[in-house]
């Protein structure tokens, strides 16, 4: 009788979705993103959960990427959109709460309209497709050319230098290092905001910057997201990182994980048992456009179906950890339980966790905006000359 009444909630709020696999009853605990499921019991909750991420697809017919682009991104831009759900799950934890609910038909919050608004496929939007894509260029990654985890995460410490609403820090390790003294340091650090001459020269207020309202913590720390680019192993996942990897997504802090197959990325949002669970970007939807009232119809914005699973040791193992930590002692907390669950049970560490600045690395300044007086298209078309490439991430010995 219980199990037929919860297939019945479950067919109710997900009626879409009744062809397709369902997640299998298990006894194993389902994690997603730090939070812990009973899928016999709470499959409906479940669902709710997954189905409030944004979730970032392939699109098409939108205005040409640099003018004379693509107009579309199927088939290169998977890992870009997989960032872009990364990112956005770090902006609605920000603003709106781990425990925010997205539900169909349902007004929603402005500051969940907001967050949306910085990922639309138009180049005045700061996370956009074509931002995302032009800033790749100064990583060595052509339009239109695939990217990798550690590209992705490069790209999106930059551009959130021209992110003057959300105010946070962007930290991607190097070396397989989370250095704590330098997470601190740029924590803590406030960069200048621009002028009132210089805001009203963007091109795109609502999209890029709102000087009315900014996400400036009164404790002086500044939201961070984390970032680890890991390489687990040389052509395959090596099973000793398996438990320390299922482990990260336990976490209260947790962002998931980018990564995937060859050529075929996905954003990773949980677990259960030995297999992930992860939303796919390899749908081509249509180019969403704002409507005269600026709203968004976003209901292709939410995967509302059954996840997707694949087992963990088919995954590549080129991947990058997110984690985000609103204030200090949330970052504080993610040290200890890293030193307790991951460093001290794993004999090979997927990540080292420093206290100080190593002596032999050059040393650690706070990136800050370059000194410019427009954003969008007519910035990132010159990204070669606005930052250094940044060095790729060693393999860690196996």
């Amino acid at each position: 009788m219980e199990a037929a009444l919860l297939k019945y909630e479950y067919q109710a709020a997900f009626p879409d979705c009744l062809d397709l696999e369902e997640l299998p009853d298990t006894d194993e605990p389902v994690f997603i993103l730090g939070k812990q499921y009973d899928i016999k019991t709470e499959k409906c909750n479940l669902l709710c959960d997954i189905s409030s991420r944004l979730w970032f697809t392939y699109r098409k017919k939108f205005s040409p990427i640099g003018g004379t682009g693509p107009s579309s991104d199927a088939g290169w831009g998977c890992m870009l959109r997989c960032g872009q759900m990364m990112l956005a799950q770090a902006l609605i934890c920000q603003h709106l709460g781990r425990d925010w609910r997205w539900e169909k038909h349902k007004k929603q919050p402005e500051a969940y309209r907001r967050i949306l608004h910085f990922f639309l496929d138009r180049k005045d939007c700061c996370y956009s497709i074509h931002q995302m894509a032009q800033m790749g260029v100064g990583e060595g990654k052509s339009i239109g050319e695939w990217f990798g985890p550690n590209t992705v995460a490069q790209v999106l410490k930059k551009l959130a230098l021209f992110d003057e609403w959300n105010s946070f820090a962007v930290y991607v390790s190097m070396d397989n290092t989370v250095v704590i003294e330098d997470i601190k340091k740029m924590c803590s650090y406030h960069p200048q905001t621009c002028s009132m001459s210089q805001c009203s020269s963007y091109t795109h207020q609502s999209a890029w910057s709102r000087s009315g309202d900014t996400s400036t913590q009164s404790s002086g720390w500044r939201p961070l997201l984390l970032i680890v680019p890991l390489r687990l192993g040389i052509n395959h996942i090596n099973p000793v990182y398996v438990e320390a990897f299922k482990e990260c997504f336990k976490m209260s802090q947790s962002l998931g994980a980018l990564g995937g197959k060859p050529n075929n990325a996905y954003y990773f949002i949980g677990f259960s048992g030995d297999e992930l669970i992860y939303l796919d970007p390899h749908t081509t939807q249509t180019f969403v456009d704002t409507e005269e009232a600026g709203t968004v119809q976003d209901q292709t914005y939410h995967c509302q179906k059954n996840p997707n699973r694949m087992k963990i040791l088919n995954l590549d193992p080129s991947v990058a950890l997110g984690f985000f930590c609103k204030e200090e002692k949330d970052f504080d907390d993610w040290c200890r339980v890293v030193e307790k669950e991951i460093l001290k049970k794993q004999s090979l560490r997927m990540f080292e966790l420093a206290p100080k600045h190593p002596p032999h690395w050059p040393p650690f300044i706070p990136p800050t905006k370059p000194d410019v007086s427009t954003t969008g298209a007519e910035l990132i078309e010159s990204t070669d000359k606005l930052f250094d490439m940044e060095e790729e991430f060693e393999i860690l010995t196996v």
